[in-house]
């Protein structure tokens, strides 16, 4: 299998389905001849010209309403948002709109449209620009939201996303584009509520989605040298949620760790963590942690912005106070 980059696998991706299905159309800010702020869409409009590859305003609001409304009448945009911070401003045309339509026209109206750009913090970007919004779209019936970490994971569930009658939201992390790995060649999907357990063990489980799964994964090898064999449960996929993978890891483990670097209160990792304590009390020998990004606005100076963050550390010592270990 070839060894490439998330940002190369997602570029597969698109390519592959707008040569398979000639529906599928590209917009967002600079995704054309700047090939995108993040160079996902390099070299596409010279493949597939302007009619399918559209750099359009800055304006959120205003080119998400043409995505709805564009798949509406059977294209399959894949709108970029240049960051999913800048949803905010596109929220209602999501919401009122794309997320409802084939609900109040009782199936009538399919909305086959994926939202996809960087979520969750980054580096020196400050309190604007790099929250985790997931939970954001999570909360709302309608939705379908997928944030890969790896680069195979990223190929296979943007193919699914650009199939799918029902609007996708997709997370990607700025500090994964150049995170590398294996990609077969042949064609391959990967379907929505499928988790992944990208490291097994029978001590604890880690469960966690997005960029902090790599920092799970270190934890744990970190951990391993210490005795405590943890098992890194990647979500991949949001909603809908993997419930099946996720209680048989705990009711293997006894003991839980979620991880997610949004603020804590209602967010994805607290939703995981409600249900698990919910589903799987009797199979816990010890409440479900969670480790999350701390209840403020991202700080501007480079210490601070690690501080609030989770990192390896925090989850290796919430690993051990499950254990008893502390």
């Amino acid at each position: 299998m070839a060894i490439i980059t998330l940002r190369e696998a997602l570029r597969q991706a698109l390519d592959e389905e707008m040569a398979r299905d000639p529906n599928v159309v590209i917009m967002g800010e600079e995704v054309a001849q700047y090939d995108g702020a993040y160079k996902v869409t390099k070299g596409l409009l010279d493949k597939y010209g302007p009619d399918r590859v559209l750099d359009t305003p800055i304006t959120e609001l205003g080119f998400t309403g043409l995505g709805v409304g564009a798949a509406f009448g059977g294209i399959r945009p894949v709108v970029e948002w240049m960051t999913i911070q800048f949803g905010l401003l596109a929220i209602d045309q999501l919401i009122n709109n794309a997320t409802k339509y084939r609900y109040m026209s009782g199936g009538q109206f399919q909305v086959p449209l994926v939202i996809r750009g960087p979520n969750g913090p980054a580096e020196y970007l400050s309190s604007q620009h790099s929250q985790s919004f997931a939970s954001y779209f999570v909360h709302v019936p309608g939705f379908k939201v997928v944030a890969p970490t790896t680069p195979y994971d990223a190929k296979g569930l943007l193919k699914s996303a650009i199939r799918d009658n029902n609007p996708v939201i997709f997370l990607e992390s700025e500090m994964t584009y150049g995170h590398k790995g294996e990609v077969p060649e042949e064609e391959y999907l990967i379907p929505f509520g499928s988790a992944d357990i990208k490291r097994p063990g029978k001590d604890v489980t880690i469960i966690s989605f997005s960029k902090p799964v790599l920092m799970c994964l270190e934890a744990a090898e970190a951990l391993a040298k210490e005795g405590i064999d943890a098992e890194v449960v990647d979500l991949r996929s949001l909603r809908p949620l993997d419930h099946e993978t996720i209680y048989a890891s705990v009711r293997k483990t006894n003991h839980c760790i979620v991880v997610d670097e949004a603020w804590p209160q209602c967010s994805v990792g607290s939703w995981v963590q409600s249900v698990i304590q919910k589903d799987c009390f009797d199979d816990l020998d010890a409440p479900v942690e969670l480790v999350a990004g701390e209840d403020v606005p991202m700080p501007y100076n480079h210490r601070l912005e690690l501080a609030v963050q989770p990192t390896v550390a925090k989850i290796s010592s919430a690993v051990k106070r499950a254990l008893y270990r502390s």
